[in-house]
């Protein structure tokens, strides 16, 4: 935080040193002081990390199916929406495997349909059947009543029931074959069903052989036409742009002040540095073997388009702990009626220091001393975590040493 810290005066005569006037002199002559308003801000300056400009997300667009590409109806850096023809393989032999499979199948169909035709002249049969055995039922009986009338020998009235007998089993060996029949029906159609299913996935590879875009996004990089593509084989990789995302290395020292969903500010140099408020979206669980670093994932939006794949970003995080009163070492005082820093070590918390606050009382401007807690110390400038509120005035620099209740004057360049 800039504060005015001097003038040419504080130069010769900085804090804590002995004026040069005669001691008479010094009692009537006012004690100036360099005063500032407490202000909040942060010790250090924020760091930047650098990274590049990558798509939100990447798709590679992979052959299903072996052949020659015969077409692509795109180029690198076009625009495509989801859903697009992008590019075909060559689909001749999947055609032919198509037909010979229809044909296959038109044949087991007609199986099945000479099947069927067999259960319905079996269950004509044994209609044919049936009734010649109730017909010999009724001959039967008319017989066995004739030869016990005497009208006609016992040979003939067992003839009559031998050939009802017949005609009994012919029933039952037509009821047998209708029972085999449908059971050819049956493995028949299951033949069907399953070269239908041979049909079917034949036509769904040939389908393959139209690659669409599967997301809105533009075209990386690409196969040139004439290429054989093996099945897997990337045929061309989709960028999506609606958002950039810049991969940063962060020691773990670093990391404990960043969590998924802060704030941070990227700036791009191909934009002369505009700044474009991102968040991180990502920490990668593993550091790097080599750079024994974690990458961290922040994203910003892009809506327009105009942000790139591979141009150079800095990134810089928000602070994650609230704003203090910040002000310069040269503030902090002795003991009373002693100019000395009396400042913590480096990067102490919770140190104690003391203060020359200003206060006005009608004409004459005065300095109380006031204790302070003191936190972190950097850059020359140190926290006040109490003791000192925003607004209030203290003294930075004196041309003499202060004690409590002294008056002052304040200098030209105070605020």
């Amino acid at each position: 935080m800039p504060y005015l810290t001097g003038c040419q005066f504080f130069a010769e005569n900085g804090a804590g040193a002995q004026p040069r006037t005669p001691r008479a002199s010094q009692k009537k002559s006012s004690i100036n002081v360099n005063v500032a308003i407490a202000k909040t801000g942060t010790i250090q300056e924020p760091r930047e990390y650098p990274g590049t400009t990558k798509p939100f997300r990447e798709v590679s667009l992979r052959a299903q199916i072996e052949g020659r590409l015969l077409k692509l109806n795109v180029d690198v850096g076009d625009t495509v929406r989801q859903g697009q023809i992008l590019a075909q393989i060559d689909d001749a032999l999947l055609l032919t495997a198509v037909n010979e499979a229809q044909a296959e199948l038109a044949a087991l169909e007609s199986e099945v349909a000479q099947a069927q035709n067999q259960v319905s002249n079996a269950k004509a049969r044994k209609r044919q059947a049936q009734l010649e055995f109730e017909q010999a039922q009724i001959d039967a009986a008319r017989f066995k009543t004739l030869q016990e009338a005497g009208a006609i020998s016992q040979q003939e009235a067992e003839l009559a029931q031998t050939a009802a007998a017949t005609a009994q089993q012919n029933v039952v060996a037509a009821t047998k074959q209708i029972s085999t029949e449908e059971k050819a029906v049956t493995v028949a159609q299951g033949r069907v069903k399953a070269q239908q299913a041979v049909v079917a996935q034949n036509r769904e590879r040939q389908s393959y052989a139209l690659l669409a875009a599967p997301m809105n996004g533009i075209v990386l990089e690409i196969t040139e036409p004439g290429n054989l593509i093996t099945a897997g084989g990337e045929v061309l990789r989709l960028g999506d742009f609606s958002r950039v995302k810049v991969n940063i290395p962060v020691s773990d020292k670093e990391l404990a002040n960043i969590r998924v969903g802060q704030s941070a500010s990227v700036s791009l140099d191909a934009f002369a540095g505009k700044s474009v408020a991102g968040q991180v979206t990502r920490i990668s669980p593993e550091a790097d073997a080599e750079q024994l670093k974690v990458f961290v994932e922040v994203t910003i939006p892009n809506s327009n388009g105009r942000i790139g794949s591979g141009l150079r970003a800095r990134v810089s995080f928000a602070p994650t702990t609230s704003l203090r009163v910040v002000i310069p070492e040269t503030a902090l005082q002795g003991r009373e009626g002693d100019t000395g820093k009396g400042k913590p070590g480096d990067g102490e918390e919770s140190s104690e220091g003391r203060v020359f606050v200003v206060t006005n009382e009608g004409d004459k401007t005065q300095v109380n001393v006031r204790s302070v807690r003191l936190g972190t110390r950097d850059n020359d400038n140190v926290e006040v975590i109490s003791g000192l509120q925003p607004g209030e005035r203290f003294v930075i620099r004196s041309s003499k040493p202060l004690k409590d209740g002294d008056t002052v004057r304040l200098s030209v360049i105070s605020e």
